[in-house]
């Protein structure tokens, strides 16, 4: 009787890895019969994810949303063409992202699920169960989510992001810094503070600087389309701008020479070298 309810459960239910759970639970249960009360039973939810989809697709990805492209980009922090664009890449890249049905013919979670799940935690740094009551999906697909998308971005973009730029890549730099009114500008470069929640105890001074509380530095040089192509990170907190930017890789070819040479003036000096916009910290 049992084993006839964990089957129907499994027909029933489209989200794989939590009809995993309910079968590990029950094994798990008969097998602790002499020693009851040992282990914790789990609850099973029975979630409507199509109910999910659907909400989610009329609030933003319909062909008249209900939220405009602004309210789009604060929640989701990027464009919804650029979501798409990722989005289609994803799909064809990794079968874990398409929309599949399972034993019974009933739909399981869409892409549009797993990639919202995985973002909001990626950009707001939530709980994987935080978006279960409005997306509908449970905390272990949310993360396996998760680690799909991470690997299969790298897999995917790596090529184009993340790397030096090339010859091609500083000539279009400049011509649209000078257009902008930066002449021979290749970037912005700035260092972020990210919060190192489980730092060891013993590690906090060290990862401490002036926001008081352990943090790991990111060093990063973005274009003004927010192509990243640099980043350097792992310094403690306690370090400042300056600090890193000495160790880390961003002028090594430039001080070897092998840059591409430019040529302007600025209030009468003349330079052989790009040069990238920065904060206040670093000396003049």
């Amino acid at each position: 009787m049992r084993h006839n309810f964990v089957h129907n459960l499994i027909l029933n239910e489209s989200d794989s890895d939590d009809e995993l759970e309910i079968v590990t639970v029950v094994k798990m249960e008969e097998e602790s019969r002499s020693r009851r009360g040992s282990i914790q039973r789990r609850l099973f939810i029975r979630r409507n994810t199509l109910e999910g989809h659907q909400r989610l697709f009329l609030d933003y990805f319909a062909e008249s949303p209900i939220y405009p492209p602004n309210v789009f980009r604060r929640r989701f922090r990027m464009n919804r063409s650029l979501f798409l664009r990722i989005h289609s890449t994803l799909k064809a890249h990794e079968p874990y992202f398409v929309q599949k049905r399972n034993g019974a013919r009933v739909l399981g979670l869409s892409s549009y699920q797993k990639m919202t799940a995985t973002l909001r935690m990626l950009a707001y740094g939530v709980a994987a169960d935080f978006m279960d009551e409005y997306v509908r999906i449970g905390e272990s697909t949310a993360m396996k989510s998760l680690k799909k998308f991470v690997k299969a971005a790298v897999t995917i973009f790596s090529d184009e992001y993340l790397r030096s730029p090339n010859e091609n890549d500083i000539a279009r730099l400049l011509t649209i810094s000078q257009s902008r009114g930066f002449p021979r500008m290749l970037g912005s470069i700035d260092c972020m503070h990210w919060k190192w929640k489980n730092c060891p105890t013993a590690w906090k001074g060290m990862y401490s600087g002036h926001i008081h509380e352990p943090t790991i530095i990111l060093e990063a040089v973005a274009s003004y389309d927010l192509w990243i192509w640099h980043t350097f990170f792992g310094f403690p907190g306690s370090h400042n701008d300056i600090n890193v930017l000495e160790r880390s890789s961003v002028f090594t070819k430039l001080a070897k020479g092998r840059t591409p040479s430019v040529n302007y003036s600025i209030n009468g000096n003349d330079y052989t070298m790009g040069y990238y916009l920065e904060d206040g910290i670093y000396p003049q």
